[in-house]
């Protein structure tokens, strides 16, 4: 498959690095020949110097005819032209990034059907939500939701004193349709089988029911009471007025820091029932001053990871129950949770997913990749056909770097065992290992696919 990325800025090349992985033929477009170095000297891509809003860019024979263009400059105008040409010039699919929140909200079906786009990305938006489900569920390092809700992955940090830890999963009683699907232990995936064990401090995930995951996920709740009541957020751009906004609506009670004056007022003008705070957000003074200490979660949201750390270690020193940081370099997230920070989510790495899952498309609705892209959870339609269909999945040999955790049949989830088969039209949930990836698709796809 050949895929054109237009713009080599740092989703650009993530995207690009995924991509290459998997074996596609990937072209890398960009105007600005420095921002191409980097991808041209590590990764197998073709790059062109050149503007990939132009037509005499899209008539290239490189470019013209490909499967999939996916736009990701930081201009949502150039975006939205390289989208049009594509599709003129015969390139069957086409992906942009677009930032302005107000074309997701307001104009999102006008902008796909007028401006032929079948995949709107914007980034601050799916970082704002992301971050809201993990406040939203206690002791969360992520999570997601599958088959429209009716399935949730609930990953945590096992404690020392966790009544999970150190007993073989084999007599672990868990909730009915719960399931420990993987453990990352020292940088490395874990598919457990009976004998294994949760150690403290192990990255676990829990697949199942999103309403038995709801209650099983109390039991291993750091905060006083599950009820997430105050939240401080650092930082008024897209992903801070976002996720402001959503948890407005839950009545948290939000104080928004901003030493930008025309972000505050922004943010002031469009956010009912939050208060946005004009200072700068290391003054410890003025975060003493506004009870950063007593908050339920401080999230941290400029645009420095450094800073970021730094204001998530001091809200900690102040007393703050919870620290949820951005970072732009995906490489830097193991370092900060191992220094302190509670959770640390790659911006890129949560746009990626969704690119991920657009570009494989074939029965795939969704990935979620794992721990800095080393593991990812994808749902999948199983196709008619499929080796997977109709026999007892003891029988299917599934490759060892992959787990068949939930599946959904109708509007009932299930988590299977070894005598579970699958029917064509099941939601097949599956963690797998992400360079094992390719191959375990195979196993889901129809005849037809």
């Amino acid at each position: 498959m050949r895929i054109v990325i237009v713009g080599a800025g740092k989703l650009g090349y993530s995207i690009a690095e995924l991509l290459s992985g998997e074996q596609n033929d990937v072209v890398v477009i960009d105007r600005d020949e420095s921002r191409l170095e980097a991808a041209k000297n590590t990764l197998d891509v073709l790059t062109i110097a050149a503007n990939g809003a132009s037509p005499i860019t899209m008539n290239d024979p490189d470019v013209r005819g490909s499967d999939i263009l996916i736009a990701v400059t930081a201009q949502d105008e150039v975006n939205m032209m390289a989208c049009i040409l594509a599709k003129k010039h015969g390139i069957r699919h086409t992906a942009a990034r677009i930032r302005d929140t107000e074309f997701l909200t307001s104009a999102k079906e006008y902008v796909k059907e007028n401006f032929d786009i079948d995949l709107l990305l914007n980034p601050e938006y799916i970082t704002a939500m992301e971050i809201f489900r993990i406040l939203m569920t206690p002791s969360a390092l992520n999570v997601e939701d599958f088959a429209e809700g009716k399935v949730r992955l609930f990953e945590t940090k096992v404690k020392p004193d966790s009544p999970y830890a150190n007993i073989a999963l084999k007599d672990l009683t868990l909730p009915d349709s719960v399931l420990a699907g993987m453990i990352f232990r020292n940088h490395q995936m874990i598919i457990p089988h009976g004998d294994d064990r949760l150690l403290p401090m192990d990255n676990a995930y829990f697949i199942g029911k999103t309403e038995n995951i709801e209650k099983f996920s109390e039991d291993f709740t750091k905060r006083d009471a599950t009820q997430l009541s105050r939240v401080v957020i650092i930082g008024a751009g897209r992903t801070g007025r976002v996720l402001s906004a959503r948890l407005a609506e839950k009545g948290v009670r939000v104080k928004l820091i901003e030493k930008d004056r025309e972000r505050c007022r922004m943010a002031s003008e469009r956010l009912a029932g939050v208060m946005v705070l004009y200072g700068d957000g290391t003054d410890i003074d003025l975060l003493t001053e506004e009870g950063v200490g007593e908050a339920d979660a401080v999230i941290c949201l400029t645009e420095d990871d450094k800073l970021n750390l730094m204001l998530a270690l001091l809200a900690k020193h102040l007393g703050a129950r919870e620290t949820v940081v951005r970072v732009a370099r995906s490489e830097y997230v193991d370092l900060m949770e191992k220094v302190g920070v509670d959770v640390a989510l790659s911006e890129r790495l949560l746009s990626a997913s969704e690119v991920l899952a657009f570009v494989r498309r074939g029965g795939v609705v969704a990935v979620s990749l794992l721990e800095g892209a080393k593991a990812e959870a994808v749902e999948f339609i199983v196709g008619t056909g499929a080796a997977v269909v109709g026999r007892p999945l003891k029988a299917v040999s599934l490759p060892k770097e992959c787990l068949i955790c939930a599946y959904v049949r109708g509007s009932e989830a299930y988590v299977p065992n070894g005598d579970s088969v699958l029917e064509a039209g099941d939601r097949a949930i599956l963690f797998i290992r992400t360079q094992h990836a390719k191959n375990v698709m195979k196993f889901f796809k129809g005849n037809a696919e």
